[in-house]
Formats: structure tokens, sequence, C-alpha cells
């Protein structure tokens, strides 16, 4: 059975943004809502964890997973990104926008496109998922909690109607797979990110998501 913490959606207490951060230090996988759906993750340089997220998700290892960071300098760090990637990136974050550009050393294996190189990282626009990255240190996984792997239409913004349910519903469906779930009191969205393939000599979007219509200006 998970442990539930509840935080304040505008104001994470910093006291239970502590208690989390020690339980993903420990490899802890968790339940927690992003700007755009809720997520299944855990801190990226933890192992086991990540195997876990895979597990859940019924991922196979050569599909790559998204990871969370609090800072486009961040991002730097685990990924090589161009000029143009950088003027991009720098008008769109923090928001609802998954970028996928090549991978630096520091990105375990076991996240990345093994054929690519590649790996999908996200500035996300919300205080919880901002502040676990303050605190943690280390960037967070970040996959769909809501859906099977391929089940998001590239061409939607929304999930399947089928696959939605309430914050409760997802809570007791999860509530045995995770160690932790974030409680801010926000239901589910159900609008995935935009996509966009920084790895090339011309920027495409590759799923229309959350905002995809201010990426139109840039690309």
């Amino acid at each position: 059975m998970a442990k539930i913490f509840a935080v304040h959606p505008d104001n994470p207490q910093i006291r239970r943004i502590e208690e989390i951060k020690s339980a993903l230090s420990s490899g802890a996988v968790m339940l927690y809502p992003t700007d755009t759906v809720y997520a299944i993750g855990c801190d990226l340089n933890a192992k086991s964890a990540v195997e876990r997220v895979r597990q859940i998700k019924q991922l196979a290892n050569d599909k790559p997973l998204t990871f969370l960071c609090p800072s486009l300098s961040n991002v730097a760090t685990y990924a090589f990104v161009s000029d143009t990637a950088y003027r991009i990136m720098k008008h769109l974050i923090p928001g609802p926008y998954t970028f996928l550009l090549p991978a630096t050393k520091l990105v375990p294996r076991l996240v990345q496109s093994p054929k690519r190189k590649t790996t999908g990282i996200r500035v996300p626009n919300h205080p919880a998922c901002l502040a676990l990255l303050a605190a943690l240190g280390n960037p967070i996984i970040s996959t769909s909690a809501h859906l099977p792997p391929d089940e998001a239409d590239a061409g939607t913004v929304e999930l399947n109607p089928e696959l939605k349910m309430s914050r409760v519903e997802l809570f007791d469906r999860l509530d045995n797979l995770v160690d932790v779930i974030v409680d801010t009191g926000e239901e589910p969205t159900y609008q995935v990110s935009t996509i966009l393939d920084l790895t090339g000599d011309e920027p495409m979007i590759t799923r229309r998501g959350l905002g995809w219509e201010a990426v139109t200006a840039w690309v």
C-alpha cells in the first residue's frame, strides 16, 4: 500500500517535499501530478526504481522514458542542446512540452533510446514538480499513469476517453504498484504534452498536445 502525502498545489510544504525526496532517494516509485497528466516516476539514477516503472507501464527496454528537469540549464547537463534548440526551448519552458534531444553520458541507458541515443526531457510548469526536483537534485522520470504504451494518438491532445478516471479511482488503481502518492487535490487533466523532436537539422512536432499552437511560431 502506497503512502499518501498531501501537498499544497501552489505552495508545497517543505517538510512534505523533504519526506518524498527521502523516499525517492531510497528508490521509491511515486504517482504524482504534473502540468499535463498524472505521472509515474522515480529518481532518474535509481536503476531498480526505473526498472519498476517499466514493469508497471509494461514498457520494453527499447522504449525511451521521459524525465523532468528544473530548468533549461539543467537540461543541457543531460542532453546536447544546439543553438537552434536552445532558442526554441527558451521560449517554451516551463510548460507542457517534451523535447527529444541527443543524450549525454549522464543519461542512464535504461532511460534513453538505445538505437538513436536520444532522450525526452520536460521542464514542467507545476509547483510540486519543481519543488521535488529542487529537493532531490536529480531529474525525475515522468511517464503517463493513465494509458498503456503507444495508446496516445499522435494527432490528438486528449487521451482515449475510455481510459479516463477520477483522482480517487487513479489512486486506488495504482495503490499497490507504487510506494508514494503525491496528492495535491488536483483532478487528472488527461491532456498530453506536445512532443518536439530537436535531434535533426529541422525541428519537428511529432505529437500535438497541450500548447502545440505556440510551437508553430518557432518551428
